[in-house]
């Protein structure tokens, strides 16, 4: 019986295969290694099984802790507890070189991402003939505006027309 993976929980088949050819290539630089099929196919689910459960604990951790946005460090202490504790130190400073390595485009990043979900959402908007929330934030401010102005005006008029009574 074959096992049907959706596309999505499905690893990139490519990456798997270079991935393990690396590792093979490490421990062995002087033998070429060719890899059967079926032994990318136990790779690959072998992987997507790991992260499958992984996620699961690191989920778990975050639950516990009575939250609901999962981060690095519930993955570490996921990696502790299921006994895979020899990974997190290197994992720490892959994620330290990283996230060093993209300090300084995620500003920019961040900031053209908005830009540009912004200019979406209001192409959208234009297509569908609807206000988005700041659209309609800002007729609401024009309109008591508007609505002020308007009472200013009916206070003069009111203020000459007593002015001129009182004449």
């Amino acid at each position: 019986m074959e096992k049907v993976v959706s596309e999505a929980e499905e690893l990139p088949k490519a990456i798997v295969r270079r991935v393990v050819k690396e590792k093979l290539s490490e421990c062995s630089p002087d033998y070429d290694f060719n890899v059967h099929k079926d032994a990318h196919l136990a790779f690959t689910e072998s992987a997507r099984i790991f992260i499958h459960y992984l996620s699961a604990t690191a989920n778990d951790i975050c639950k516990e802790s009575k939250r609901q946005t999962m981060n690095a460090e519930d993955v570490f202490k996921a990696l502790e507890e299921i006994e895979f504790s020899e990974f997190v130190k290197p994992l720490r400073a892959s994620l330290a070189e990283f996230r060093k390595k993209n300090a300084g485009k995620k500003g920019g990043a961040a900031k053209e991402n908005e830009v540009k979900k912004k200019r979406k959402i209001e192409y959208s908007s234009a297509k569908n003939g609807t206000k988005t929330k700041q659209k309609k934030e800002d007729n609401h401010k024009e309109e008591e505006q508007v609505e002020g102005e308007q009472e200013q005006d009916e206070e003069e008029d009111n203020e000459e027309v007593e002015n001129h009574g009182s004449e």
